[in-house]
């Protein structure tokens, strides 16, 4: 409570803001780079809900950590990461809605993963210091391409191109070990029209948690072609990753006696000693390869072409002990008078996938109506299958044997029209309708060699409206209702063979003020659901969350954003999100009984989520930033069980950039340093929960209900130092 409190009173002291560079950001005039972002982006005025995030404010803390955890700041926001400090495995909630609902493109390309809906940051490393701006939507928001957006959608533009030639050195140290060394070049414009640029990363860490360690290697590399009307971009980024397992968690009373415990990869050997084996990993490689064509024919109409593939492969692997022959399709084996059935063995889990799209836009804008019609079709194949790659009774296994194989393939085709009329100097209207064809199908077995068969179509039509009306120079009011489907993922079907597809109303009222040295932003939603796929608490056996239908739900919330330049050198950058998000009725099984709890919270959706910002910058290249985090209680279940509570928690960072303009080989040095938990919070950001049945004879039903948790710690005070070297 006293952390509540604190924060509360921080808010109120600081009411508002607004910073210089959002302002400066405001008058540029248009890139031709923006315009392959623009179909699924909204303007400043729009009645969609969102927050821009600019390369120069990334680049202030950008030292190694996931792009997640750069975004910690933003309004309803809530990130977390497996290994404890921001590098490796991190994820992500808007609104109290995971990843797996959030909708992400790079260039208008759809990055979530078309199978699990996820999106994973450690298959691109370093990417933060490949992104030229970045927009948050939160709700439904715009139409967009590949999966529908059910909290939030994070569209990322990468890098413009440079008129001149440039190049950037940077490297960074800090706690746990970790490092990130970062090469970039930029020929510039070459005979005013081409230019071509690339990066080179390489980031690594021990991890917060014990072995969590990452090995993350990256690469962007483009060519572009552009006049006054015609921009051409061919783009090829990707990664490689080796991240140790730390999904497991830990429980309650291993969180006080040894929070950085990691269950990962732990076995008996032949002596009875408890050891760890030392290639527990997840090992993933993801290529990209879009091409971009943009071409403007006169003041009204442009059009946008993209195309991607995306190759993916990996596995994950792990040590396993007494597992039975049956599970891997081998023969027991007779040895004199015994039989053999259980083994040690070391096994691989393996993805090779395929993802193909095709976006293609048309514009058209004039003094009263600004018009974007487009498509989108993707198709994705992956692979699923399982390898013994050791074991102690091999039985009748040859190399490269696979024990289980499966399929999936989906296709996704979407066709939109938005348009934003403007009715007077006063008032503007926005409109938006979209048609999405979803087909998925499975063949094969899953993990556990059991057959595995899907079949599914959906259609899905989604409406969208607003207004904007303008009061005056400085304040304007908008309200919009946007309608969005969605349709289950993998594991879901996995999970339930009849779980239906998601439906969501959006509510979204708010009031923007615009001024000088002050900005205030309120937003209130009500986001209304129907069989909403929620967090069960629950994990599977590789860490990914449980997901299922909850019937009617809602989140009701208000946000304020704000910001104030209290002088020329002090601004104060406070957000606060309150709300109430509740399964309408939820029903549960305890000691063999259904119980009917009613209304009860939604499962990792904190009730208050508050931010701010101390930025001081005595002169120009120098800043000093004081950044604070609250996030509420909330349940990692959605019985609202006591056992399942994560305690609400307040976090502080400090943040400093210098940048050393000299006159000799370098353009500048820039400094920068960041130390994360100032404080030395002993703090859990993500958890899970469940239960269980055993035969229980004291049991009036014959039946007593067990309940276990696990928990993610977060690193106490840690620090990462980088210099950057431009020229």
């Amino acid at each position: 409570m006293k952390n509540v409190c604190a924060f509360l009173c921080l808010f109120t002291l600081s009411m508002s803001v607004f910073s210089q560079e959002k302002q400066q950001d405001s008058t540029k005039t248009e890139k031709l780079d923006e315009v392959l972002v623009k179909a699924v982006r909204v303007e400043a005025t729009s009645p969609i809900t969102h927050t821009n995030v600019t390369k120069k404010q990334l680049a202030k803390r950008n030292l190694g950590q996931d792009i997640p955890v750069l975004l910690n700041y933003l309004p309803s926001v809530v990130t977390t990461t497996d290994a404890g400090a921001g590098v490796g495995y991190t994820g992500i909630r808007v609104r109290g809605i995971n990843a797996q609902s959030t909708n992400v493109t790079i260039n208008g390309i759809p990055y979530n993963d078309a199978e699990s809906l996820g999106t994973f940051w450690v298959n691109l490393g370093d990417f933060a210091s490949s992104v030229e701006s970045l927009q948050l939507q939160r709700g439904v928001g715009t139409s967009t391409n590949g999966s529908g957006a059910f909290g939030a959608s994070f569209n990322v533009l990468t890098d413009a191109v440079a008129k001149d030639a440039s190049g950037e050195i940077s490297n960074s140290f800090g706690s746990f070990n970790t490092r990130k060394h970062t090469v970039k070049f930029s020929t510039g414009l070459l005979n005013e029209h081409f230019e071509i640029a690339g990066r080179l990363s390489n980031i690594a860490s021990d991890g917060y948690i014990d072995r969590a360690e990452t090995d993350l290697k990256s690469y962007f590399l483009q060519g572009s072609y552009v006049d006054d009307n015609t921009l051409i971009k061919a783009i090829a980024f990707g990664g490689k990753e080796v991240t140790y397992q730390a999904w497991n968690g830990i429980d309650a009373q291993t969180l006080i006696d040894d929070r950085t415990f990691n269950p990962s990869g732990i076995y008996t050997d032949a002596n009875g000693n408890t050891q760890f084996y030392d290639n527990e990993v997840d090992n993933y490689n993801q290529d990209h390869y879009q091409l971009h064509w943009n071409q403007r024919y006169n003041n009204q109409w442009s059009t946008n072409v993209g195309l991607n593939y995306t190759y993916g492969r990996g596995y994950f692997e792990q040590y396993r002990e007494d597992e039975a022959f049956e599970d891997y399709d081998l023969t027991p084996l007779e040895i004199g008078t015994e039989t053999i059935n259980t083994t040690d063995l070391i096994r691989r889990r393996w993805l090779d996938n395929d993802y193909f799209v095709v976006n293609t836009n048309a514009n058209y804008k004039n003094d009263k109506i600004n018009m974007i019609f487009g498509t989108s079709y993707s198709f994705y194949d992956g692979d699923h299958f399982g390898e013994i790659i050791w074991a102690e009774f091999a039985s009748d296994s040859q190399i490269r044997d696979r024990y289980y194989e499966g399929n999936g393939k989906k296709s996704d085709l979407s066709f939109f029209t938005k348009a934003t009329y403007r009715v007077s100097d006063k008032v503007s209207l926005y409109g938006d309708l979209q048609m999405r064809l979803v087909g998925y199908k499975t063949s094969g077995l899953t993990s556990d060699r059991i057959p595995f068969n899907v079949d599914e179509n959906y259609s899905f039509f989604n409406p969208k409206a607003g207004i904007t009306y303008k009061l005056n120079s400085q304040n304007s009011l908008y309200f919009s209702y946007a309608r969005a489907n969605r349709e289950p993922n993998r594991d879901d079907f996995q999970n339930n063979a009849t779980v239906k597809p998601e439906q969501l109303n959006d509510f979204e009222l708010g009031w923007r003020h615009d001024a000088e040295t002050f900005r205030l932003y309120v937003n209130g939603y009500y986001m209304l659901y129907n069989e909403q796929l929620v967090l069960t608490g629950q994990i599977d056996n590789v860490g990914n969350p449980i997901r299922t239908n909850s019937g009617d739900s809602y989140r009701l919330g208000l946000e304020i954003d704000a910001a104030v330049a209290v002088s020329k050198s002090f601004s104060v950058q406070p957000n606060l999100t309150v709300s109430s998000n509740k399964n309408k009725q939820t029903f549960n099984s305890v000691n063999g009984e259904l119980e009917n709890l009613g209304k009860t919270d939604i499962s990792f959706s904190p009730e208050l989520i508050a931010a701010n910002a101390f930025v001081y910058q005595p002169k120009e290249g120098f800043q000093l930033s004081l950044l604070s985090k609250f996030v509420g209680e909330q349940f990692m279940g959605n019985t609202e069980n006591p056992d399942s509570k994560l305690e609400s928690y307040f976090v502080n960072d400090f943040n400093v950039t210098y940048e050393w303009k000299t006159n000799a080989v370098f353009e500048s040095v820039v400094f920068t340093g960041l130390v994360n938990n100032i404080f030395n919070e002993k703090y859990v950001s993500n958890g899970y929960f469940g239960s269980f049945d055993f035969e229980d004879s004291e049991s009036p039903t014959g039946i007593t209900t067990g309940y276990f948790t696990g928990y993610y710690p977060q690193a106490t005070t840690n620090f990462l130092l980088g210099v950057t070297l431009k020229f």
